[in-house]
């Protein structure tokens, strides 16, 4: 009796074993060269992509404040809008022919032409040296859209503005006819300290003929290939930022 209950007992244990799933231990991760995704990623022609050491320098120094674009791409904003005078370097990837365009601006009251609380006339001053050898000079096309006060006259300010063109640092900009840039002595331009900080050697301050009074102004110029003699580099891959809400 005793043998046949346990009996009985064990079969019926064995049963329910063949209901329950054995825990089995997880799968291993397939290796790299099992995975199709990673392969359909890593498929197709090597690409050559630039490391920073492929980039260059960029200093550039305004009275009062500028902005630069390359090839039509936004790359540099002074971030101080006055004072005081500041020195911005950046790290760029030249890409030839290569079309510089900069606003710069004096600051000046935009009814008057004054600065400083519209007491007294101040005067402007732009610099730029990439390590590629590119700097400012007379070669550089200049045009201002703001000037005051009108004749200097502080006793009765006036002022003259023209519209600037929406596309001014575009590549295919039309510049032909606007005149070149007018080189300045550093006397004249009176720049402050952090100027002297920074390589600025062989570069020129240029502007318009009138220091003065021209507040607003837009240089051009076309760089077709390193000017220290440095080979083209490569034609690297290039994304774009979306600028549709520029």
């Amino acid at each position: 009796m005793k043998h046949s209950l346990w009996h009985r007992s064990l079969v019926f244990l064995v049963g329910i074993g063949l209901f329950v799933k054995t825990p089995t231990a997880p799968s291993a991760e397939p290796s790299p060269k099992a995975r199709p995704s990673e392969k359909r990623a890593k498929g197709g022609p090597q690409v050559q992509k630039p490391k920073i050491t492929d980039t260059s320098k960029a200093n550039i120094y305004a009275d009062n404040w500028f902005e630069l674009y390359i090839n039509g791409n936004l790359v540099a904003v002074d971030s101080i809008s006055f004072i005081p005078h500041n020195v911005v370097s950046v790290e760029i990837l030249p890409e030839y022919p290569m079309t510089i365009a900069v606003m710069a601006k004096d600051n000046a009251d935009a009814n008057t032409g004054l600065e400083y609380d519209n007491s007294q006339i101040g005067d402007g001053g732009f610099i730029l040296k990439f390590s590629d050898g590119t700097v400012t000079n007379a070669s550089w096309k200049a045009k201002s859209f703001f000037q005051g006060p009108i004749d200097g006259d502080l006793k009765n300010p006036k002022t003259r503005h023209e519209a600037i063109p929406v596309n001014w640092f575009a590549v295919d900009f039309d510049d032909s006819t606007w005149e070149n840039a007018t080189e300045h002595s550093e006397e004249a331009v009176g720049p402050k300290e952090p100027f002297y900080q920074h390589d600025f050697a062989g570069a020129k301050w240029i502007w318009t003929k009138d220091l003065a009074l021209d507040n607003t102004v837009i240089f051009r110029t076309k760089v077709a290939s390193p000017p220290n003699g440095a080979p083209l580099p490569p034609k690297w891959p290039r994304g774009h930022i979306d600028e549709s809400n520029r």
